[in-house]
């Protein structure tokens, strides 16, 4: 499942995605031999454009050596070292360990792990947790980052140093909590997700697709986390229909309405089969229940054979994973207006938050559901004006229009 599992040195079919595997035990090394977190995984993008340099693909590039991670780990090192030397004219100290061996397996996976945790520290801001984690761990380059956030490469320098800065001083021999890298690699996830973004030029990042690279990178690091795999899942089974979100001509196309022909099923059968043996551990989690969610709403052939009670039960379990979680009663509500009649489910909604994401979009959808045309309309519209992206403003404001019709 896990296209390059941690501590592995053979050669992959593509170079590319080997050397970002790579990243993370890479810079483990540099950091275990006294180099500065910031300076070393300054040295690793060196490298690493080094690499590409030399054998990125096989247009006539000398082809990866046998031992690639040795070969990166002595090149970032000498990186380093120059950096160093220009920096000060002082004479460096002696450097253990310089000649040893590369790290085993086990090893191997713990840098994976120490890294992510380090990338995804709980003093760094949510948006800094995820421009770090991409350049150290992802292998991508400011310039690739900035692009998929859409925000000029000197601002994404600017908060990527001050990340590094931020972590430079934390504890690099005990690894921090999953759960914080999780929820980093899930906001990742939801960046490319939701945005639209289609990647056409070469150098495009695909950020939902890495996320799930990531992930399995984590997955095989701590295969006995049911949280972690169920992460895993649940980004595969929307990952799945990513296809159908959109029409020919850019419009956003809502779950209910998607050509499900164009869902991934190939994709949907592994989340689901990655589902299942999380959920085999008796150690239900977040991520678990919102994948069993996901795999209900992929499994039907069409909108109308949703299994909303089933989905609805998911939700009930989730509100006791998650306690005041708004989100989760927003969607429960939705689920409710299924089961039990869309006026059940207004009623609920009527009991949380106006001002929650979505809410509008969610209340008119139930109004719609009770055949009240005028009211969903009205609430379309105050959606659009919420809505953060081009293309879900200009779904909303369709809805809106075939409301009034």
């Amino acid at each position: 499942m896990s296209p390059n599992l941690p501590g592995d040195t053979t050669p992959a079919g593509d170079p590319l995605t080997l050397l970002r595997d790579l990243t993370p035990q890479v810079l483990a090394v540099l950091v275990r031999r006294g180099a500065d977190f910031a300076a070393a995984e300054d040295a690793v993008q060196d490298a690493l454009l080094e690499a590409v340099r030399r054998w990125g693909d096989a247009g006539g590039r000398q082809a990866p050596p046998g031992d690639p991670k040795g070969w990166l780990v002595t090149v970032a090192w000498r990186k380093f070292l120059d950096a160093r030397r220009s920096a000060s004219s002082r004479v460096m100290r002696e450097v253990r360990v310089s000649l040893e061996p590369p790290p085993g397996p086990a090893e191997q996976d713990d840098d994976t792990l120490l890294v992510l945790s380090r990338c995804c520290h709980p003093a760094l801001t949510p948006s800094s947790a995820i421009a770090l984690t991409l350049r150290a761990v992802g292998g991508l380059t400011t310039a690739q980052i900035a692009r998929a956030f859409l925000v000029p490469e000197a601002t994404m320098a600017q908060r990527i140093s001050r990340a590094k800065r931020t972590v430079s001083g934390a504890r690099f021999d005990v690894p921090g909590d999953v759960r914080l890298v999780l929820r980093v690699l899930y906001l990742i996830f939801n960046e490319g997700f939701t945005s639209g973004h289609r990647p056409g030029a070469d150098d495009d990042v695909d950020l939902a697709a890495e996320a799930i690279r990531l992930t399995r990178l984590l997955v095989a690091v701590v295969p006995g986390d049911p949280e972690a795999a169920g992460l895993l899942a649940l980004m595969l089974l929307h990952h799945a229909r990513r296809p159908a979100r959109f029409d020919d001509a850019g419009l956003l196309v809502p779950l209910g309405r998607q050509d499900r022909t164009r869902w991934d099923t190939t994709m949907i059968a592994e989340g689901v089969d990655v589902l299942q043996h999380a959920l085999a551990r008796e150690l239900l989690g977040e991520y678990q229940a919102q994948a069993a969610i996901a795999a209900l709403h992929d499994d039907a052939a069409c909108a109308e054979e949703t299994d909303w009670p089933q989905i609805l039960g998911w939700y009930d379990e989730l509100r006791g994973l998650a306690p005041g979680n708004r989100m989760v009663e927003l969607n429960r509500a939705v689920a409710v207006g299924h089961v039990d009649g869309a006026h059940a489910g207004l009623r609920l909604l009527a009991g949380l938050d106006a001002g929650l994401p979505r809410y509008d979009a969610a209340a008119a959808y139930l109004h719609e559901l009770a055949g009240e045309r005028a009211e969903a309309a009205r609430r379309y519209a105050a959606a659009a004006d919420a809505a953060d992206g081009t293309a879900e403003r200009t779904h909303l404001l369709m809805q809106a229009a075939r409301m009034r019709e």
